[in-house]
């Protein structure tokens, strides 16, 4: 019963605030979500990400584990997929990004920091990184066949995470009044990711879903597993492993629509796999949490 209870608090603001965003929308009233996730991404994520790292009281050589075995995690389920996905017939333009790229911002951040507290926070922060590099190389040249890596030079939550580390490997600190504006511009981040998050799945239309039911299942299953036995190999500590798992088993991100939007690939396939997925979560995630915890 306490199990349930922890749990229940855990994803309860998760889901609640991404509620706000869908009922806001549903509602009718105006939400400008390219002015509130360029707002997001650009100040609040990085001063996040930024107080996270600086503040950091966790091992170096953890942080470092935890780095390569995402990775590695993010290595093997791009290998698997591109296997799968030929075997099925399925196009790697339309469904390869999102199968290997998860909402590790919008949902993996808030998910490590009420289930692991603020150790968790951090070590989210490091895998949101990660995921931000590939996704912004990677991630766009499977989808636009091009690279990118003059738009991860622009990233401003690549920067926050090279800095913080630099700070947090030399001990430096910023003023008190700076980190306490930092902290403060940084609070805005995870509220404004969840509504945003819950107003893009309330106003999307997506077809085919028994297709991406299977996809959005399978996605979920594999990720777990790739995560689970790379997070032993590397013989993470509790918090890590954990947070390796949820970050790596998050549903595909709302990015990811956005992408097959803009390079012309078949976007209504991918809103159905965000919206699937997402739902998806709302069940797995607990689940997932009762094990890990």
């Amino acid at each position: 019963m306490n199990l349930t209870v922890t749990v229940l608090n855990i994803v309860a603001p998760v889901f609640c605030l991404a509620g706000v965003g869908y009922v806001w929308v549903k509602l009718g009233y105006d939400y400008p979500v390219q002015f509130i996730t360029r707002l997001a991404m650009t100040i609040a994520v990085p001063c996040l990400i930024f107080t996270a790292l600086m503040q950091s009281q966790a091992d170096l050589g953890a942080l470092s584990r935890l780095s390569i075995a995402s990775i590695l995690s993010h290595f093997a389920v791009l290998a698997l997929f591109t296997v799968l996905l030929s075997l099925w017939g399925l196009n790697r333009q339309t469904y390869l990004a999102p199968m290997t790229f998860g909402n590790t911002g919008n949902l993996g951040l808030p998910l490590a920091l009420f289930a692991f507290g603020q150790v968790g926070l951090e070590m989210a922060v490091v895998i949101l990184a990660i995921s931000a590099v590939f996704g912004f190389t990677i991630g766009i040249g499977l989808v636009a066949g091009q690279g990118a890596f003059g738009k991860m030079l622009r990233e401003p939550m690549i920067w926050a995470t090279l800095l913080g580390a630099l700070f947090l490997w030399q001990g430096w600190q910023t003023p008190q009044a700076l980190t306490r504006t930092l902290e403060l511009t940084g609070q805005m981040a995870i509220p404004l990711m969840l509504m945003t998050l819950g107003v893009a799945i309330g106003r999307l239309n997506a077809a085919r879903l028994k297709l991406a039911a299977g996809l959005s299942l399978i996605k979920l299953l594999v990720c777990v597993v790739v995560a689970w036995g790379i997070g032993r190999w590397f013989q993470l500590d509790h918090i890590a492993f954990g947070v390796l798992v949820l970050q790596t088993a998050t549903p595909v991100a709302v990015t990811s629509y956005l992408l097959a939007e803009k390079y012309k690939a078949d976007s209504e396939a991918v809103a159905g796999l965000v919206m699937v997925s997402t739902l998806m979560s709302v069940l797995a995630m607990p689940v997932l949490l009762v094990i890990l915890l």
